[in-house]
Protein backbone atom coordinates (compact mmCIF):
# COMPACT_ATOMS: atom_id res chain seq x y z
CA UNK A 1 0.00 0.00 0.00
CA UNK A 2 1.28 3.48 -1.18
CA UNK A 3 1.50 5.78 1.81
CA UNK A 4 1.95 9.62 1.90
CA UNK A 5 5.78 9.41 3.55
CA UNK A 6 6.55 8.81 0.43
CA UNK A 7 5.74 12.31 -1.22
CA UNK A 8 7.97 15.05 -1.65
CA UNK A 9 7.90 17.41 1.66
CA UNK A 10 6.52 20.29 -0.20
CA UNK A 11 5.11 21.33 -3.61
CA UNK A 12 5.18 24.61 -5.45
CA UNK A 13 2.36 25.99 -7.12
CA UNK A 14 2.42 24.75 -10.70
CA UNK A 15 4.35 21.89 -9.95
CA UNK A 16 3.64 18.47 -12.17
CA UNK A 17 3.33 15.48 -10.20
CA UNK A 18 5.36 12.52 -11.15
CA UNK A 19 2.94 9.26 -11.57
CA UNK A 20 4.92 8.06 -8.49
CA UNK A 21 3.52 10.60 -6.73
CA UNK A 22 -0.17 10.16 -8.01
CA UNK A 23 0.82 6.53 -7.39
CA UNK A 24 1.24 7.36 -3.62
CA UNK A 25 -1.90 9.38 -3.60
CA UNK A 26 -4.15 6.88 -4.78
CA UNK A 27 -3.10 4.92 -1.86
CA UNK A 28 -3.34 7.48 0.67
CA UNK A 29 -6.34 8.27 3.21
CA UNK A 30 -8.71 5.82 1.61
CA UNK A 31 -11.84 4.05 3.26
CA UNK A 32 -10.78 0.44 2.74
CA UNK A 33 -13.65 -1.05 4.26
CA UNK A 34 -16.67 -0.01 7.00
CA UNK A 35 -18.32 -2.35 8.88
CA UNK A 36 -21.39 -1.93 11.15
CA UNK A 37 -22.71 -3.38 14.20
CA UNK A 38 -26.55 -4.78 14.03
CA UNK A 39 -29.17 -2.08 15.96
CA UNK A 40 -29.08 -1.91 19.44
CA UNK A 41 -32.64 -1.45 20.96
CA UNK A 42 -32.52 -3.38 24.14
CA UNK A 43 -33.32 -1.51 27.37
CA UNK A 44 -29.83 -1.37 29.25
CA UNK A 45 -29.57 -0.37 32.93
CA UNK A 46 -27.25 -0.01 35.11
CA UNK A 47 -26.99 1.48 38.75
CA UNK A 48 -23.19 0.60 39.63
CA UNK A 49 -19.95 1.98 37.88
CA UNK A 50 -19.16 -1.23 36.79
CA UNK A 51 -18.89 -1.10 32.89
CA UNK A 52 -20.61 -3.55 31.24
CA UNK A 53 -21.16 -5.32 27.82
CA UNK A 54 -23.79 -2.61 25.84
CA UNK A 55 -24.00 -5.53 23.14
CA UNK A 56 -22.74 -3.15 20.26
CA UNK A 57 -19.69 -5.37 18.76
CA UNK A 58 -18.24 -5.90 15.65
CA UNK A 59 -15.21 -7.99 14.16
CA UNK A 60 -12.74 -6.16 11.81
CA UNK A 61 -9.49 -7.46 9.92
CA UNK A 62 -7.30 -4.71 8.82
CA UNK A 63 -5.67 -4.91 5.62
CA UNK A 64 -2.18 -3.08 6.98
CA UNK A 65 -0.70 -2.58 10.14
CA UNK A 66 -0.28 0.66 9.46
CA UNK A 67 -3.45 1.32 9.00
CA UNK A 68 -6.11 3.48 11.26
CA UNK A 69 -9.71 2.71 12.56
CA UNK A 70 -12.41 5.18 12.90
CA UNK A 71 -14.53 4.09 15.21
CA UNK A 72 -18.23 6.13 15.37
CA UNK A 73 -20.64 5.50 17.86
CA UNK A 74 -24.57 6.71 18.43
CA UNK A 75 -25.95 6.15 21.70
CA UNK A 76 -29.32 6.29 23.30
CA UNK A 77 -28.56 7.55 26.58
CA UNK A 78 -31.29 8.00 29.31
CA UNK A 79 -30.64 9.00 33.35
CA UNK A 80 -32.99 9.21 36.11
CA UNK A 81 -31.77 12.14 38.41
CA UNK A 82 -29.60 15.31 37.76
CA UNK A 83 -26.75 13.90 39.87
CA UNK A 84 -26.37 10.43 37.45
CA UNK A 85 -24.16 10.16 34.80
CA UNK A 86 -23.69 7.74 32.16
CA UNK A 87 -20.17 6.85 31.07
CA UNK A 88 -19.77 5.05 27.95
CA UNK A 89 -16.69 3.59 26.58
CA UNK A 90 -14.72 1.80 23.41
CA UNK A 91 -12.69 -1.17 24.12
CA UNK A 92 -10.54 -2.91 21.43
CA UNK A 93 -10.53 -6.58 22.10
CA UNK A 94 -9.50 -6.78 25.51
CA UNK A 95 -8.12 -3.25 25.88
CA UNK A 96 -10.26 -0.15 26.77
CA UNK A 97 -9.16 2.94 24.34
CA UNK A 98 -11.52 5.34 25.96
CA UNK A 99 -13.30 5.79 28.84
CA UNK A 100 -15.96 8.00 30.01
CA UNK A 101 -15.78 10.48 26.61
CA UNK A 102 -19.46 11.95 27.52
CA UNK A 103 -21.63 12.00 30.00
CA UNK A 104 -25.61 12.41 30.28
CA UNK A 105 -26.77 13.93 32.83
CA UNK A 106 -30.49 13.66 34.25
CA UNK A 107 -32.90 16.41 35.52
CA UNK A 108 -35.13 15.50 38.65
CA UNK A 109 -37.25 13.67 36.58
CA UNK A 110 -34.62 12.28 33.99
CA UNK A 111 -33.69 13.46 30.43
CA UNK A 112 -32.82 11.49 27.42
CA UNK A 113 -30.39 12.35 24.75
CA UNK A 114 -28.35 11.32 21.49
CA UNK A 115 -24.85 11.07 21.98
CA UNK A 116 -22.28 10.61 19.00
CA UNK A 117 -18.44 9.50 19.32
CA UNK A 118 -15.40 9.44 17.42
CA UNK A 119 -12.32 7.50 17.63
CA UNK A 120 -9.34 7.09 15.38
CA UNK A 121 -7.83 3.98 16.95
CA UNK A 122 -4.14 2.11 15.53
CA UNK A 123 -4.49 -0.95 16.18
CA UNK A 124 -1.12 -2.01 14.67
CA UNK A 125 -2.46 -5.39 13.72
CA UNK A 126 -3.52 -7.23 10.39
CA UNK A 127 -5.72 -9.61 12.50
CA UNK A 128 -9.59 -9.89 13.51
CA UNK A 129 -10.16 -7.10 15.65
CA UNK A 130 -13.22 -6.71 18.22
CA UNK A 131 -14.35 -3.29 18.93
CA UNK A 132 -17.53 -3.02 21.45
CA UNK A 133 -18.77 -0.17 23.66
CA UNK A 134 -19.62 -0.79 27.57
CA UNK A 135 -22.16 1.65 29.25
CA UNK A 136 -22.02 1.81 33.21
CA UNK A 137 -23.42 4.84 35.73
CA UNK A 138 -20.20 6.98 36.05
CA UNK A 139 -21.74 9.56 38.82
CA UNK A 140 -24.29 9.44 41.61
CA UNK A 141 -27.04 7.05 42.62
CA UNK A 142 -29.62 6.88 40.00
CA UNK A 143 -29.81 4.75 37.10
CA UNK A 144 -28.45 5.23 33.99
CA UNK A 145 -29.82 3.48 30.65
CA UNK A 146 -28.98 3.37 27.22
CA UNK A 147 -31.94 2.98 24.58
CA UNK A 148 -34.99 3.89 27.48
CA UNK A 149 -38.40 2.37 27.62
CA UNK A 150 -36.49 0.16 24.15
CA UNK A 151 -37.46 2.73 21.66
CA UNK A 152 -34.10 4.01 21.54
CA UNK A 153 -31.51 2.61 18.72
CA UNK A 154 -27.55 2.67 19.22
CA UNK A 155 -25.47 1.43 16.59
CA UNK A 156 -21.15 0.66 16.22
CA UNK A 157 -19.26 1.77 13.06
CA UNK A 158 -15.46 1.02 12.05
CA UNK A 159 -14.02 2.18 8.97
CA UNK A 160 -10.56 1.24 8.19
CA UNK A 161 -8.49 4.05 6.51
CA UNK A 162 -4.73 3.47 4.27
CA UNK A 163 -2.27 5.38 6.53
Amino acid sequence: MATPTNLPASFSTGEVLTASNMNNLRGAFRIMQVIESANDTTLRTSTTTTYVDSGLTLTITPQASTNKILCVYFIQGYTSAATTGLGIRLVRDSTTVVTDVDNCYGTASGVGTSLTFYYIDSPSTTSATTYKVQYARNQGTGTAYMNASGSGVSRLFAMEISA
